[in-house]
């Protein structure tokens, strides 16, 4: 199915009928690599072969474009041997979610979680026709009627939309849908079409009320105009998903939508997992940096994976866009990454600190507890938040 969940970007083929022809590669991978992954860990405990001397559990890497964040979860080569986890992979939300339980053998939790996706992605999708958000986007400026999850979504998505002055801004629906960063077909829109659809871009026309009975409404001021929940939606589902599992019981597991990476506790012999950073412009499993983490989320954003070269021109254009011109974020930024307890944070974070800029983006996560980033330069320098904590160990890996 439809669905925008990363920034900014033009739809793919409607996942229902059939997978674009990335969609099947990726989900090939990924399956082939789950089974390596599981074979190994029931021979030697340790799956293929890790980064800086350890080995690597179940290494998949990320299939979401925009959202750059790799599991290796790399345990020590001096633990002892653990049972290897349960898993399960399947083409959603736009992109090849994975879902892997550490201490327990109840696979119905794995059906249960995808079964999470499906709910939001039927709530949330600007493309489904059947959506809440679709249902809004063509209200005609009236109120329509929303639940209270796709209520307090939106409402997350404008507290970001405040906080950065509208660099941030999920009423980008107009400008997202005249660019194409999923297909080979890449045409840059006329002058006049993005001028026209970044004039319908302005989070300050999207309003929340609700009636006496407590029923919520969402309206848009414009006619034309349109919510796209992309930067922030898949954390928004992580989050959901944890909530799932630790209703049932799990307490150690990773949710990865795509490269949106969300840990669940630690491994069950209490080390944490190993989260790789994908390395820009490189092939998925080229990291440039590894982090240990622990109940907590890595979410990043990159300019590298949807985006294209205009061949007449020699202009370089990716999926980022600013709602002001229409056109992508031009700075001196290839990716941001942020650790966050939530992974609704970090998503719609990754999003704001690339429009923000290095300066300003970093100046917003120091502003903020418990949220730490790593900033990647055009020149490929890491750059870390204030207080980055030694706990996540990061190593860079080398580039040679």
């Amino acid at each position: 199915m439809n669905f925008h969940f990363s920034h900014n970007e033009h739809a793919q083929t409607n996942s229902s009928r059939f997978f674009s022809r990335r969609g099947l590669r990726q989900l090939f991978s990924a399956l082939v690599l789950s089974v390596l992954c599981l074979a190994a860990a029931f021979s030697a405990g340790c799956a293929a072969p890790g980064t800086g001397g350890n080995s690597a559990e179940n290494s998949v890497p990320s299939g979401n474009p925009g959202s750059d964040s790799a599991n290796t979860d790399s345990g020590n080569s001096n633990s002892a041997p653990q049972t290897a986890p349960i898993s399960i992979s399947s083409f959603k939300l736009n992109t090849i979610v994975t879902i892997r339980i550490y201490d327990s053998t109840d696979e119905s939790l794995l059906t249960g979680a995808l079964a999470v996706c499906d709910k939001y992605e039927n709530l949330l999708s600007r493309t489904i026709e059947t959506s809440e958000i679709y249902g809004l986007n063509h209200a005609d400026g009236r109120p329509y009627p929303i639940s209270a999850d796709t209520a307090a979504l939106i409402d997350t998505g404008l507290s970001y939309c405040r906080m950065t002055d509208g660099a941030f801004d999920i009423t980008i629906a107009p400008l997202a849908a005249l660019w194409n960063f999923s297909s080979s077909e890449h045409i840059v829109p006329d002058t006049e079409q993005i001028e026209a659809a970044a004039s319908l871009t302005d989070w300050k026309g999207l309003t929340l009320s609700k009636d006496v009975s407590g029923q919520n409404y969402a309206s848009l001021e414009q006619a034309g105009a349109g919510v796209d929940l992309g930067a922030i939606a898949k954390g928004y589902v992580a989050d959901q998903i944890k909530d799932y599992l630790l209703e049932n019981g799990v307490a150690s597991a990773l949710i990865d939508l795509g490269g949106n990476m969300l840990a669940l506790g630690s491994k069950p012999d209490g080390t944490p997992f190993r989260i790789g950073i994908q390395k820009p412009f490189e092939e998925r499993n080229e990291l440039c940096l590894i982090l240990d983490i622990d109940d907590r989320s890595v979410v990043s954003s990159g300019i590298y994976e949807r985006c294209f070269t205009d061949p007449e021109t020699g202009i370089f254009y990716h999926h980022i866009l600013d709602p002001n011109t229409g056109y992508p974020y031009r700075n001196s930024l290839l990716q941001v990454s942020i650790i966050s307890s939530r992974s609704v944070d970090g998503d719609a974070l990754s999003t704001s600190c690339f429009a923000l800029g290095l300066e300003k983006g970093m100046e917003l996560v120091n502003s903020l507890e418990d949220v730490h980033a790593i900033f990647i330069t055009d020149d490929y320098a890491i750059h870390y938040s204030d207080n980055f904590p030694e706990e996540y160990n990061a190593q860079p890996v080398s580039t040679e």
